[in-house]
């Protein structure tokens, strides 16, 4: 498979993608070094009688977010209309506006102007986020949507948690912390501002467009816009429910460290350093496991992760002894306290693979003149769920739960939650079933893959070795297909209900069925027409010897009449004597271990055809061609 780079990190190298990157990293930075001193210095240097310290945290956290609530529509329109880079430009340049006047409040200790200037960097984070998601798919193709998507995750959460560090340490700097805060954060800023100047031109995606001023009713216009494509919507619950549950765990870290791990400050910053880590690795871990494609079957793999260690950190801390507050290294000394950091971590990590996939799809499948837009009505429902979150988690607290209760209560809602939404978008679980097969059960290597289109309508055609050949196929695909497959196999077992939930089209033999099989290519035809992709299997039937079979004339009714419709020939390797294979006197399915787990098996993709040029014969031959060139 040809590729632009052999790995995430070399976009970093790349002037489409670095000064991009570095902008978004400085600005996270400026975020929380700016917030976390900003709080410290409330809680610990001052002593305000109408913003107790209790209360500073919480204060803070909602002047943020509410411009996200108030904003976000307008913000999606502007990076839809405006070229992209031009944009970032200026809203770095109104941060070092916002910072200048921060730096005049820590100067003079001036609370109410640094309290309208976390509301005023919420603005600056609220214009910069629909611009930052829409940017990516301009500049990125769709085999580094994920990698490029994991980088950012994981810049923002490394950014977080040096800027909570270096904001903590710069105020607690003895009589000139504030102003250290100060230099620092119009550093970041100016440094943010540097770097955008870089990013390269990224054009508006709808120049024309009349910008509705009323949030409300374009919140709603884009939602019912990202609803027309159930995933993309269903992936915008998704990444919102995200934010829930890492809220939870996020605004709990002091309470947690204090009450129940009895730790000092430094141990709740242990905390957020471990949660940044796995988050960071879980985003760079998608593109290795992804194999460079959208995969959203990691999205059920991080939901099972999320679940299983947040119930776990409910036992892990339940019951530890109370004690004088540990320091840092006193705290790691503890056994039992190692579990804790491990269930912290993992949980984190599975929830990077949960999310990157989701935001990857969205750029992927959202229409590009709406792109923006549907990203900024997220960043609401982002809002709107991390808002829910404080108050669920304050009630539960009020009505006497401790903390690891809520962890657990939040980790058996998320299983469900997850449980319901695959349900729902079955997508997910078949990709994640085709992703379970083709890195555990088979060793899959995929040829040319590239060559299977992103967009438009396509038929591919492929040989016919075991039951789970669609599958495999789902798994090489960076989109959906749809498979006519013979009526009989939907009587299978667990795979007939996996074929069901995938929309295979069902198709009989002309002579036994002629209903069946009219129906069948009326439906593969419409497919097509819709932009989408169907794929056949013209031997009509599992190979019974490992051999080849003719090909039926079925891919010829299907393209007729669709000139511009590519034919794509696609060769399974290695697959016939597989545990799904009908071998041994045509059994299938016997003796699960006669090839082992993990065997090699391949995918070899062939140069599109023009329907013009296509004959069973032909194909056939094509089909022959890559099976002995993979076997070679």
């Amino acid at each position: 498979m040809s590729t632009e780079h052999p790995n995430q990190l070399a976009l970093l190298k790349q002037r489409r993608f670095a000064p991009f990157f570095w902008t978004q990293f400085l600005g996270a930075a400026n975020d929380n070094v700016f917030k976390f001193a900003f709080t410290l210095m409330i809680t610990y240097q001052l002593q305000l009688d109408w913003l107790p310290p209790s209360h500073a945290g919480l204060v803070i956290g909602a002047l943020f977010i509410l411009p996200y609530v108030l904003f976000s529509a307008t913000s999606g329109q502007l990076a839809d209309k405006h070229d992209k880079a031009r944009l970032m430009q200026l809203v770095k340049s109104l941060e070092i506006a916002i910072m200048a006047l921060a730096a005049w409040g820590f100067y003079a200790a001036n609370v109410p102007a640094l309290l309208g200037c976390v509301f005023l960097m919420g603005l600056h984070s609220t214009l910069f986020g629909p611009v930052k998601y829409a940017y990516m798919p301009q500049h990125l193709n769709d085999r580094e949507l994920t990698g490029g998507n994991g980088m950012v995750e994981m810049g923002t959460f490394v950014a977080i948690l040096l800027g909570q560090l270096a904001g903590g340490i710069l105020v607690d700097t003895p009589v000139v912390g504030p102003q250290h805060v100060a230099w620092a954060c119009l550093a970041l800023a100016v440094a943010g501002r540097v770097t955008a100047q870089s990013i390269p031109a990224s054009p508006s995606t709808d120049p024309n467009l009349v910008i509705n001023w009323n949030p409300f009713t374009e919140t709603w216009r884009n939602l019912k816009i990202a609803h027309q494509g159930l995933a993309v919507f269903r992936s915008l619950l998704g990444i919102s429910w995200m934010w829930f549950f890492g809220a939870v765990f996020l605004s709990n870290f002091p309470a947690f460290a204090k009450e129940v791990l009895h730790g000092s400050p430094q141990v709740a910053s242990l905390l957020l350093a471990v949660f940044s880590i796995g988050i960071g690795i879980g985003s760079l871990l998608c593109e290795v496991l992804s194999k460079r494609h959208v995969e959203i079957g990691l999205v059920p793999l991080g939901a099972i992760g999320m679940s299983i260690f947040a119930i776990d950190l409910y036992f892990a801390a339940s019951g530890l002894p109370a004690s004088e507050p540990y320091t840092v290294s006193a705290f790691l000394s503890v056994a039992a306290h190692w579990r804790v950091l491990a269930d912290l971590g993992a949980l984190a990590l599975f929830a990077g693979l949960y999310s990157v996939p989701m935001y990857a799809l969205i750029q992927l499948r959202a229409q590009p003149t709406h792109r923006a837009r549907i990203i900024a009505a997220n960043n609401i429902l982002n809002a709107v769920f991390m808002i829910a979150s404080s108050v669920i988690a304050g009630a539960l607290l009020s009505y006497g739960l401790t903390i690891p209760q809520i962890f657990l209560a939040v980790g058996i809602a998320n299983a469900i939650v997850a449980f319901y939404i695959f349900l729902i978008v079955p997508e997910y679980l078949l990709r994640f079933v085709a992703f379970v097969l083709t890195r555990i059960v088979y060793r899959f290597r995929l040829v040319h893959d590239e060559r299977i289109p992103t967009a438009g309508p396509a038929v591919l055609v492929c040989n016919h070795v075991s039951f789970v050949d669609a599958v495999l196929l789902m798994a090489a695909s960076p989109r959906p297909i749809r498979f006519l497959m013979d009526a009989q196999i939907f009587k299978t077992p667990v795979l007939g209900w996996l074929f069901k939930l995938a929309k295979a089209i069902p198709i009989a033999p002309a002579k036994t069925d002629p209903a069946t099989y009219e129906a069948a290519f009326a439906a593969a035809r419409a497919v097509l027409a819709d932009g989408e992709m169907v794929c056949i299997f013209p031997e009509g039937g599992i190979t019974r010897d490992g051999t080849l079979q003719p090909f039926k004339g079925g891919v010829m009714k299907l393209i007729d009449g669709l000139p511009d419709v590519p034919v794509i020939p696609m060769a399974l390797g290695n697959l016939w004597g597989s545990y799904f294979s009908r071998v041994e006197g045509g059994k299938a399915m016997s003796k699960p271990m006669r090839r082992g787990f993990w065997s090699g098996i391949s995918l070899t993709v062939g140069e599109p055809m023009a329907p013009s040029a296509v004959s069973p014969d032909l194909l056939r031959e094509r089909v022959s061609g890559l099976m002995t060139s993979e076997a070679a």
